[in-house]
């Protein structure tokens, strides 16, 4: 609890009272109420507006790519891994590698791997164009990248669950004649179901937060159409010669309130189908 209050409730609570005030992290906060969320929403004349916009359709956009390929890739690996459990240790070390990079060595990697002019992948397929630069490729690259730096944690969570689920259970659903498609989806899947709840939510979480993908492999490009909105509130509140501090932290708060949204939704969605 003492964490929680530290770490979350405390700096959530002043990131609420600086979005409705006017700051530029050195004078005195001005407090201006809604608005600044006024003008994120409807203020069509603003720049913060267009901003705002054009972050969330892009974060949303990576999330709705990015969240069931990230859920099901690792989900379909996990179950081929409980087929062959002699295998499974050593593949799940490979395939949970990735995650124990730190991101800037992951887009460095990837960013060579990706470039035009000497990439390998280009050479081996023969591309010509500029996979992070152009569209759609470049959402293509930054949803791949990061299902491969991520998709370990979530394999680890679903080997362990299918592991635990009965042995009984699917012995008795082969004597009946069921095949490992039927076993899988009648008996596995809903055993695990805790397990993909949280995963869900979790990731979705991570991915309405991704930042360092689009700004270290596409720098937000082409023509903004990778820019985030985590781009967009660093940058008013600390890359700008003029911190707007309060606007930023009102697409935080907003932002925030997305993920709320969405994440009660998938709860909310997923017990009923349990029922």
């Amino acid at each position: 609890m003492l964490l929680f209050v530290l770490f979350f409730l405390i700096p959530a609570m002043i990131g609420i009272y600086v979005s409705i005030t006017e700051w530029d992290l050195y004078s005195q906060p001005v407090f201006v109420g809604l608005d600044n969320f006024r003008t994120l929403l409807w203020d069509t004349d603003s720049i913060y507006h267009t901003q705002f916009i054009n972050g969330f359709k892009n974060t949303m956009l990576f999330a709705l790519l990015s969240v069931p390929l990230c859920i099901v890739i690792p989900l379909g690996l996990a179950a081929a891994l409980s087929a062959k459990p002699r295998l499974a240790r050593f593949f799940q070390s490979i395939l949970y590698l990735p995650t124990l990079f730190a991101i800037s060595a992951v887009m460095i990697i990837w960013g060579f791997l990706l470039s035009l002019s000497f990439g390998p992948i280009k050479e081996l397929f023969g591309f010509d164009v500029h996979l992070t630069g152009t569209q759609p490729w470049a959402w293509l690259a930054i949803v791949a990248v990061t299902i491969w730096w991520t998709a370990g944690g979530n394999l680890i969570i679903y080997t362990a669950a299918l592991s635990n689920v009965s042995r009984e259970l699917l012995e008795a659903a082969e004597l009946d004649g069921a095949n490992n498609v039927t076993k899988f989806f009648k008996i596995s899947l809903p055993s695990i179901k805790n397990q993909l709840l949280f995963t869900t939510v979790m990731t979705t979480i991570a991915q309405f937060n991704i930042y360092g993908q689009p700004l270290m492999l596409t720098g937000g490009g082409p023509n903004n159409s990778t820019r985030v909105l985590m781009m967009y509130i660093q940058e008013n509140a600390f890359g700008s010669s003029t911190s707007v501090a309060g606007m930023s932290s009102a697409m935080a708060v907003l932002l925030g309130l997305a993920i709320m949204i969405v994440s009660i939704f998938q709860f909310v969605s997923m017990k009923k189908l349990e029922k």
